[in-house]
Order: structure tokens, then C-alpha cells, then sequence
């Protein structure tokens, strides 16, 4: 298996409460990954672990020269609770804002990069919020919003937290044909998700954590009610039974 990103005997500690401990993960190129688990299971952790957004007590995070493309170019769509929604920016201004990690210093975004946020808005269907305040969207339509920011990254790598929350089901059948062809055009994507009904369907690739790794591999392998039950602690069977 080609491998994007490799934790190595990774722990992280906010204070003296172990978030991850000792995981060993390899998460595989150009694949779809979902990372599933109970609350307080260290699955945003892990996101933020390889971001290097959060200390380490222990071990390393590696990202593979070769991830992609654009290398290890990583972007980053935050958890829905994490994002100042009153902050005044337009929609157009917050995706155009994904292009400056690609600008000079004090270099403005030109012409190019504000037809990259267009694209990008048209993408996941937003263009015509371009002007509103973040604030005055929905939640679907702000991750909406937030997918397209990491659009105009253009990086190889998307980690994504919690994308699908507090959307409706089409909104979220849009957003997965968008990453599904992100994938298929040489990306590598990991989202922290939390329907399990839908893992079998949406993900290459499943990691179970419940703050040490319960197991990591192909979906159709991995994802078992037996590991799910190690996992959650409950009826396996039953949290991996599909929506009628």
C-alpha cells in the first residue's frame, strides 16, 4: 500500500488526560479515509496531530514527499464550532483566502486567484452567496463554503473535520460526489465522520480509534461489527446497520 500520512507511536495530552495514545496509523495515497469513533475518541485530535496544530508527547507524523501532485500541500476544513461565523467577511473573500499560502508577501490575490474562488464556489454550488457574510448562512451552506476555500488550496492532501455535520441529505450527497471526484483526479482525502451507516458506502479506507487504534485498513476488511463493537463498546451490529 502506498502510503500519504504515517503516525508513528503518536500520543497527544491536553493537561493530563491522554487524547491519543501510542497510535500507529497509515493512511494510504490517492484513497478516501474515514475516521470513525465514539465521542472524546481523539478522531479531531488525530486531524490536528497531523497538522502539527496540537503538541506531541510522543512520536511522529510523517507526510510523504510523494502525496500527491503538489506534494504534501495539506488543506484544512475546520469543525463547524471552531469558526468565528460573526467574523466580517464575505463568502467570496473566505474562499479567495484559501489561494494566499500560493501568494508573495503583501502580493494581493489578482485576477487568477479570484477566478479560482469563483470556480471553486460554482463547485459546490455557492456562487451566488459570493457577497453574503458567512454569518448569514446555513450550515450545510457554510461547509459548503469551507470545502471551496480548501478547493482553492490546491493542495494533494484534505483533512477534512466533520464535513457532513449539521447538513441534509442532499446537501451531503453533493458534498461526497465532490470529494469522490477529488479523489479520482490524484488527491488523497481523511474526514473525520461520525454516521456510521454510511461508512461502507462513502470510504476506501476506515480508521477506528478510541483514543489508542482499534484498527485501520480497507473498508470492506476493517469495517466489521466486531471491530465496531471493540471500538464503541456496544452492539456492532447494530451502529453498522444501513438506513432503510
Amino acid at each position: 500500500m502506498e502510503v500519504a500520512i504515517e503516525t508513528r507511536q503518536l500520543t497527544v495530552a491536553y493537561g493530563a488526560q491522554p487524547a491519543l495514545w501510542n497510535v500507529d496509523v497509515r493512511i494510504p495515497l490517492l484513497k478516501m479515509t474515514g475516521i470513525v469513533g465514539p465521542n472524546g475518541a481523539g478522531k479531531s485530535t488525530l486531524l490536528k496531530a497531523i497538522l502539527g496544530t496540537v503538541p506531541r508527547l510522543s512520536g511522529e507524523v510523517v507526510l510523504h514527499r510523494d502525496a500527491g501532485r503538489n506534494g504534501t500541500a495539506v488543506g484544512y476544513v475546520p469543525q463547524r464550532n471552531a469558526v468565528d461565523w460573526d467574523f466580517p467577511i464575505t463568502v467570496f473573500d473566505l474562499v479567495t483566502m484559501g489561494t494566499y499560502g500560493r501568494l508573495r508577501w503583501f502580493q494581493r490575490p489578482g485576477k487568477r486567484e479570484r477566478e479560482e474562488a469563483r470556480e471553486a464556489l460554482a463547485q459546490v454550488r455557492m456562487e451566488e452567496f459570493a457577497d453574503r457574510q458567512i454569518g448569514e448562512l446555513s450550515g450545510g451552506q457554510q461547509q459548503r463554503v469551507f470545502l471551496a476555500r480548501a478547493l482553492v488550496q490546491q493542495a494533494s492532501i484534505y483533512l477534512m473535520d466533520e464535513p457532513f455535520a449539521s447538513v441534509d441529505a442532499k446537501t451531503e450527497n453533493m458534498l461526497i460526489d465532490v470529494l469522490h471526484r477529488l479523489r479520482d483526479e490524484g488527491n488523497t482525502i481523511v474526514l473525520v465522520h461520525h454516521d456510521l451507516t454510511t461508512v461502507a458506502d462513502y470510504f476506501d479506507h476506515v480508521v477506528l480509534l478510541n483514543r489508542k487504534l482499534v484498527a485501520s485498513g480497507a473498508t470492506a476488511t476493517t469495517f466489521t461489527p466486531e471491530n465496531v463493537e471493540h471500538a464503541y463498546g456496544v452492539a456492532g451490529q447494530h451502529l453498522v446497520q444501513r438506513h432503510p
